[in-house]
């Protein structure tokens, strides 16, 4: 019986350093998405931290990927019945999620350039206020001003003034 409860208790040691490992990867490219919110107040403390897991994520998801293969390798060893493949499946595809997740600039998935911007003049619409920011180009004698809360949802509009092709930004 010795020799049983001591291969419980290693299967089990694996599961968990396998499980910390992926759930650690995990928490390394989510939270910069909880801590980079449009439209919410962030502190330059949450931003830097953010800006700084983004930049490691690569590396760290990569690391924890090779850390947890022995561990898989040794589950997958010790696994006879089916059923136990399906909590190693998903221990492999949130680390391969993650690892993916990592590389990909998911701040970009939230904002689309306008590329068939519309205008009306300020005094026709009722979502522009006077105390609004815009911002103004103005390109042989046209003048154009982009509302910055309706660019909010953008960043970029791509546009054409004065018969010159230009894209605005902020």
């Amino acid at each position: 019986m010795d020799g049983s409860k001591a291969r419980g208790r290693r299967l089990r040691g694996t599961w968990a350093a396998a499980t910390f490992l992926v759930l650690g990867a995990l928490a390394w490219v989510v939270t910069p998405v909880i801590l980079i919110h449009p439209f919410r107040r962030q502190t330059a403390f949450g931003v830097a931290l953010a800006y700084e897991l983004r930049r490691q994520a690569p590396a760290v998801t990569l690391g924890a990927s090779l850390l947890l293969l022995p561990f898989l390798l040794f589950l997958a060893w010790h696994f006879r019945r089916g059923w136990r493949w399906i909590p190693l499946a998903a221990l492999v595809l949130a680390a391969g999620g993650s690892a993916w997740f990592a590389r990909q600039n998911h701040f970009e998935w939230l904002f689309n350039p306008l590329w068939r911007p519309t205008y009306a003049p300020a005094t026709l619409v009722d979502f522009v206020d006077d105390k609004d920011m815009v911002v103004g180009i103005e390109i042989a004698g046209e003048a154009v001003a982009y509302p910055v809360r309706q660019m909010a949802y953008h960043h970029v509009v791509m546009d054409t003034v004065g018969g010159v092709p230009v894209v605005g930004t902020y």
